[in-house]
């Protein structure tokens, strides 16, 4: 690998310039990129030799543990009586219904609530939050916990055009006013996954790209869901629908072998998965994927991989339904939102 920047040379390098030597790396240290991967390989062949399937499932009897690794975190959970989780990958678990951690611990528990996290973008490029930085455009000082307010907020992906100080308080404003608010699973819930997928065309006038958003529920509870930008220009409304409506695809049949295959390793029987019920919003990119081929001018650009949902339908794993621009889920992933339609 090539040679950190904080690592010394020995004095016995004959040429001074770094490019010209390379490590052997014998033991992973900790903040190289290698470490993450090196530390998985060496966790994962010891639960497979313990007798752990991958997800990491064993049985005992009747009983099973199943444990869920993150990096280097991991949640054991199983049918034994085991200790409540309170902290999990930076998110508080509160079996209580008061207490809120992270806004006290940046000073905004005092601020005032919004019922919205972004703001709605304006027509008008002066006044548009997303417009480019200008040259008197301040950097945060080291009073303001930026970063450490980043992480705590999990990888939250923003533009960076807007002024940064005032979109982080308006995130931890957000969260003041939905700190009573939070997934609920109940008991009898019904284990059926349902799925929304919609796309904000153009959403981003400086680009041309149009956004993707997509979320799935089950038991009445959102358990994936995604914002992305994406990686192509759509050339109409349809072919973002159709883009959308891929990686929703994608991320459905991978939530339906995980949930097969956990129940499968846990000696839950069940029958064959009934179609999971995908719902768009938009008519024209449902018939052009119900019929399974480029037709006329209109979409003879669009990449045949993109009708990978056509194929899901044939065989049964997926319903694609229409469902109404209100009550498509998926809309709150792809633009800004007044509070009426929030």
């Amino acid at each position: 690998m090539k040679i950190p920047e904080r690592l010394k040379l020995p004095k016995s390098c004959k040429v001074s310039s770094r490019e010209h030597y390379s490590i052997n790396l014998n033991r992973p240290l900790y903040g190289l990129k290698q470490s993450g991967f090196m530390r998985y390989n060496r966790l994962s062949k010891y639960l497979l030799k313990e007798g752990y399937l991958c997800i990491f499932i064993k049985m005992f009897g009747s009983e099973y543990v199943i444990i869920v690794v993150y990096v280097d975190d991991l949640n054991i959970i199983g049918t034994p009586d085991l200790r409540k989780t309170k902290i999990c990958l930076g998110l508080q678990i509160e079996y209580l219904k008061d207490g809120i951690l992270v806004l006290k611990r940046f000073y905004i528990d005092k601020s005032h609530p919004l019922s919205t996290p972004k703001v709605v973008r304006s027509l008008d490029v002066e006044k548009d939050h997303f417009q480019p930085p200008t040259d008197d455009e301040y950097i945060l000082g080291p009073e303001v916990p930026y970063l450490s307010a980043i992480g705590a907020l999990i990888e939250i992906q923003f533009v960076s055009y807007e002024e940064t100080l005032e979109w982080s308080k308006k995130i931890f404003r957000y969260l003041q006013g939905m700190k009573d608010l939070g997934l609920y699973f109940s008991n009898p819930s019904k284990g059926s996954l349902y799925g929304f997928a919609d796309a904000g065309y153009l959403s981003n006038p400086h680009t041309g790209r149009s956004q993707t958003g997509y979320v799935f529920t089950m038991g009445g509870t959102s358990i994936s869901w995604r914002s992305t930008k994406q990686t192509m220009t759509a050339t109409s409304s349809n072919h973002a629908e159709i883009l959308a409506i891929h990686e929703a695809s994608r991320e459905c049949v991978w939530l339906r072998n995980v949930i097969q295959h956990i129940r499968g390793s846990c000696g839950i029987i069940t029958d064959k998965e009934p179609p999971t019920v995908l719902y768009e919003d938009n008519a024209a990119c449902i018939a052009q994927l119900k019929e399974g081929y480029i037709k006329g001018d209109i979409t003879k650009h669009i990449l045949p991989k993109f009708f990978f949902t056509h194929d899901l339908q044939k065989s049964g794993d997926i319903i694609v339904q229409q469902v109404r621009l209100c009550e498509n889920l998926a809309d709150l992933f792809t633009k800004s939102l007044p509070n009426s339609t929030f």
